[in-house]
């Protein structure tokens, strides 16, 4: 419960139709089994006290009877048990059937909330025997209990409060405007459905978009509890497929016709609420008629079985990376040939260090050149080596330039930083930032100088995990006339260079296979600003990630703190959990400490950054998706409990 994650689970239990006593034998033993794991939110099937298909049976008398002892019997099974249960079963009321969802929490009836849709078309013919759920909340007594029924009721817990459980059944999900958007709109984070969908060929897949595209646009959990394959075989089949979705987000799935009877996962209602609050125009109603039903959990720490990706801007799948580099590229290269042509720029100027980050940029240049029908010899690709300049990234950017036929040009910068250096009345031999810079601002400025002399513009090389950590120095590389990188995160960086090296890799020509093997070592060099001398003249005199932490870890950071709103202790948490066996905790801990501290002192430079192209979620430009103010304090981000 605590950060929000709530164990949630979806039951298909054994049954036989219309034998009420053995099925509700069977569901409080999965009550019992998801109990046992913590569960705080289980989701039965649609109408499982009696089984689905009853058919007719549904209107005698005696299996409505022993179907509402089976829920009185349930109910009470849950007495000092802190879970909030939903069950099916058919529900009479002035004289009506009703096919329903029941409510059950600590050995009560919270509710009861009929279904709304009745589908009477194909293998169903549900209107036969129910009705259909009528408009408000009304008061029913009902297997010993006198409690809310309707469709309209929000189950609200009194501990967690972005924690609202709405219901919805089977068809309902299946119709344009199924009750959840209500529901959502007034304030429901997770919707239960209890279904007993048929199986046929395609309809998982279907299912699953489904599921998919509701849990997205209500922005909200949804469990999705399918009736297993014991329901009558007399026409048609069930499997039990389950589901469950947070916000677009498939976080557990019971295949269809598996044998597990439990489907476990967390859903992060506290996240749910972020998305809402940043999605400024999420649609919420304030008075609707919703009735609130409130219940208590216990705020304990769950035990997380949900998965965290180590790397969430980098998909996991082969295929589906390859697909997001080339498109990612493709929206890079698009936005800078739209510069180039407004700004009428006669060529473009590539500060090139032999580095991932100015690699990409170049790449993208290409590319762009290419769209415009110019040729890359008309690209500017400039070195400047200086004291920190090393063999090997010296060595890789002339023979990446080459190999991409773009005019290469060097400008030793060590004699003017020198004079700098004196003017100031700066010791060469301290290496300090005023040192580092006095580099950064140089290069900058002959970069600058180059565009105006030859009429272009200076490409920025900058990415985005260097932009949320401040990497960057103030007026130097921190300043372009256009900025391809500036919402590319440096794991991502990574695999764009390296889909290029193993697409460079499938030419037969001798320029294809060394540009392949430039692009691999540039790959397997150390991220370095590379302003200290080395020793050797050949590895870097510094490593970035020995300074700041792992980029892969900070990457991480960036995405749960800005595009999930992530606290410090909830970060801490699920990075533990991501990272197990790779990094230990103080390391974990040391780096995220430097996040937030340099994420907070370095807005300044965000603040007034050069255009650049969003490609993804997470974007920092101030123009865009992330505003704040530069002299914010990060102190209330750092005060962790220390649970860890």
């Amino acid at each position: 419960m605590k950060d929000g994650f709530i164990k949630t689970a979806a039951a298909v239990p054994p049954l036989k139709v219309s034998d009420c006593s053995y099925n509700s034998e069977q569901i409080i033993r999965l009550i019992k089994q998801a109990r046992s794991e913590s569960v705080s939110l289980l989701v039965f099937p649609e109408l499982c006290v009696t089984g689905y298909s009853c058919s007719d049976l549904f209107l005698q008398d005696r299996l409505l009877s022993a179907a509402e002892t089976a829920v009185r019997r349930i109910a009470d099974s849950t007495a000092g048990c802190d879970m909030l249960v939903f069950i099916g079963a058919p529900v009479s009321f002035m004289g009506k059937l009703y096919n329903c969802a029941v409510a059950l929490h600590s050995g009560r009836i919270l509710g009861v909330v009929p279904k709304t849709f009745l589908p009477s078309y194909n293998e169903f013919y549900e209107q036969r025997q129910f009705t259909k759920a009528f408009e408000g909340v009304k008061t029913l007594n009902y297997a010993g209990s006198e409690c809310c029924f309707g469709t309209d009721i929000l189950f609200c817990c009194k501990e967690v409060r972005e924690l609202i459980v709405a219901c919805e059944i089977c068809e309902d999900l299946w119709i344009p405007q199924a009750p959840s958007v209500r529901h959502c709109a007034s304030g429901a984070s997770v919707i239960a459905n209890l279904s007993a969908s048929t199986e046929s060929i395609g309809k998982p897949e279907y299912r699953r978009e489904l599921v998919s595209v509701h849990s997205s646009t209500n922005l909200c959990g949804y469990i999705y509890c399918g009736a297993g394959s014991d329901e009558s075989t007399t026409d048609l089949v069930y499997s039990g497929h389950s589901l469950i979705y947070e916000s677009g987000r498939l976080l557990a799935e019971k295949k269809p016709f598996s044998d597990s009877e439990l489907l476990v996962t967390e859903i992060d209602v506290k996240r749910v609420a972020f998305e809402r609050r940043r999605m400024s125009d999420f649609v919420s109603s304030a008075d609707d008629g919703h009735r609130s039903v409130l219940f208590s959990l216990p705020v304990t720490e769950t035990k997380l079985t949900r998965s965290f990706e180590k790397r969430p801007f980098v998909p996991s799948d082969e295929h589906d990376k390859n697909s997001r580099c080339s498109f990612i590229v493709e929206m890079q290269a698009a936005a800078l040939a739209k510069r180039m042509k407004h700004t009428g720029a006669k060529t473009a100027v590539v500060g090139i260090s032999g580095g991932l980050d100015s690699t990409l940029a170049l790449l993208v240049t290409v590319k762009a050149f290419e769209k415009l029908g110019l040729p890359s010899s008309g690209i500017m690709t400039v070195t400047m080596p200086c004291f920190g300049t090393g063999k090997r990234t010296r060595e890789n950017a002339q023979t990446l330039c080459n190999c991409l036929d773009t005019e290469f040009v060097e400008v030793d910068i060590k004699e003017a930083v020198r004079l700098h250096l004196a003017d100031i009345g700066h010791d060469e031999t301290t290496y300090d930032v005023t040192y580092e810079n006095a580099q950064a601002r140089e290069r900058t400025q002959v970069l600058m100088d180059l565009a105006n002399k030859y009429s272009g513009i200076v490409i920025g090389t900058g990415d985005l995990s260097e932009a949320a950590l401040g990497w960057s120095t103030y007026n130097g590389d921190h300043m372009s006339m256009y900025a391809v990188n500036c919402s590319v995160p440096k794991t991502l960086v990574r695999y764009i260079v390296k889909f290029f090296a193993d697409t460079a890799s499938l030419r037969t020509d001798e320029k294809g296979q060394r540009l392949s093997k430039t692009l691999y070592d540039i790959i397997d060099t150390p991220v370095s600003p590379e302003l200290i001398p080395s020793d050797d003249g050949y590895e870097p005199g510094q490593k970035t990630e020995k300074i700041l932490g792992s980029y892969e870890i900070h990457d991480f950071f960036l995405y749960y703190f800005v595009r999930c709103g992530f606290s410090y202790d909830k970060i801490l948490r699920v990075a533990l959990k991501a990272f197990e066996g790779s990094f230990g905790c103080d390391e974990i801990k040391d780096t995220l400490d430097t996040f937030f501290r340099r994420f907070f002192s370095q807005q300044f430079k965000r603040s007034c950054v050069p255009d650049g192209v969003k490609v993804g979620s997470v974007s920092l430009s101030p123009r865009g998706d992330w505003r704040m103010p530069s002299d914010a304090s990060v102190s209330d981000w750092l005060q962790s409990v220390n649970r860890f």
